[in-house]
């Protein structure tokens, strides 16, 4: 989560889903870590285009952008748009071991 000081969505956010966010199963497959726009982005999310909007919620992957979510659009569709980007990332994940099962050689003995 990209935030930023006075941002009345950012609290809104604070106000109805920070507080149970680490409590639900979306928190657990995409931990929340938050990151103040007006300081320099860590080294491991360089790669990110910063956006001056803010919340900005990106689901990064092994240093790869899945996608995001510009603003804080309501705790339902908030919600909604996570979902809809963890499945993106679960597709991903599946696709990639789909992958490297393809790749690997068979042998009598597999």
């Amino acid at each position: 989560m990209f935030e930023q000081a006075g941002c009345a969505w950012c609290e809104a956010f604070d106000r109805e889903i920070a507080t149970v966010y680490d409590k639900t199963a979306e928190g657990a497959r995409a931990p929340l870590r938050r990151v103040d726009i007006a300081r320099a982005l860590p080294p491991d999310l360089a790669f990110i285009v910063i956006e001056r909007l803010t919340p900005l919620f990106v689901l990064v992957d092994n240093g790869r952008e899945i996608g995001r979510i510009r603003g804080y659009p309501g705790e339902d569709h908030f919600w909604g748009l996570l979902g809809t980007l963890i499945k993106a990332l679960d597709h991903r994940e599946t696709t990639g071991e789909r992958a490297q099962l393809m790749q690997k050689p068979l042998r009598a003995t597999d």
